[in-house]
């Protein structure tokens, strides 16, 4: 499932690296912590692979 923002790209990176040991889960807040808990890493890699242009900087609720 590809971001539809680039705060939510931003975030599904961050987790990412913390799965992959990259990065520490301590570091992590908000958004991404909640990902890095309910995601797997291929979910991950899914989302924050996505493109950023043409992307809102935040999702309009």
């Amino acid at each position: 499932m590809p971001a539809k923002s680039k705060k939510q790209q931003m975030a599904a990176g961050a987790a990412l690296a913390a799965k992959r040991g990259e990065r520490k889960v301590s570091s992590l807040k908000g958004a991404s912590r909640g990902m890095y808990k309910s995601m797997s890493k291929s979910e991950l890699r899914k989302m924050a692979k996505t493109k950023r242009k043409g992307k809102p900087k935040q999702k309009r609720r």
